[in-house]
């Protein structure tokens, strides 16, 4: 006969390998529940979801159902539903939705500070001002050279900057922050770079400098947050009594 393993000690070494099973189990359940709060992290990090597809919508095409209409076109845009772009005729399908409306300037797609600093922080963005409204541009702009004279560029696309923020739209902000710069974030907690300034400007970590241009918008004027150059008088010495010439 062959050698017997007393029953007591099989038990024992089986209640020892199930241990085993179930703390390997629990380890598992636990690097699992790490990596998917590591992602919802970074995923919050990077922006509410309705970002990304906002800023790679299509915008101001006619829309389909109401191309007979006037003003049809899709301009509007729904971060519940995070669809198409859509016109004005089609808002009673998204009652009770958040939205905000894309405005044009240049042929580059713009949304109010106002509007839009709702739902996500737009400290460190360029803001300019339309008609009297504040805004801020949807994606980059770059430049081919950069003016004579530029002290502030995006640190994505380098494009010229009136004063001294970061980047010059909420899409090079959303580089700024895949490139891992702790300092940036969509999220309304405060920071080093999101304190909100009372009158809907966003702020910059670095002092803002005072600038007397303005940004061509074809058909609409995009000036910058600073305040203009007083304008220069030319003054004239007044002239005397004329004299008629002698004959």
């Amino acid at each position: 006969m062959g050698a017997s393993t007393p029953e007591g000690l099989g038990r024992i070494e089986g209640i020892g390998k199930g241990d085993l099973r179930l703390k390997a189990l629990g380890r598992i359940e636990r690097e699992m529940v790490f990596e998917v709060s590591k992602i919802t992290k970074m995923g919050n990090e990077m922006g509410p979801p309705w970002l990304k597809p906002m800023l790679k919508t299509d915008y101001f095409f006619p829309c389909p159902f109401h191309s007979d209409s006037n003003k049809s076109e899709c301009n509007m845009y729904c971060l519940d539903c995070m669809g198409n772009a859509f016109c004005s005729y089609c808002l009673i399908h998204h009652q009770g939705h958040r939205l905000v409306q894309i405005r044009r300037s240049s042929y580059h797609n713009v949304v109010r500070i106002n509007e839009i600093q709702k739902y996500i922080d737009i400290s460190c963005i360029q803001p300019y001002v339309i008609n009297g409204a504040k805004i801020v541009f949807l994606n980059e702009r770059p430049q081919p050279k950069p003016g004579k004279g530029v002290t502030y560029t995006c640190e994505i696309c380098a494009r010229s900057l009136p004063d001294s923020f970061r980047f010059c739209s909420l899409g090079c902000k959303l580089n700024g922050i895949k490139r891992g710069d702790p300092e940036l974030t969509f999220s309304h907690e405060r920071g080093a770079c999101d304190e909100m300034d009372s009158d809907d400007e966003p702020s910059t970590p670095k002092k803002i400098a005072f600038s007397s241009g303005s940004v061509s918008s074809g058909d609409e004027n995009v000036n910058c947050m600073s305040p203009d150059t007083p304008p220069l008088f030319n003054r004239h010495r007044r002239k005397g009594i004329p004299h008629r010439a002698p004959f």
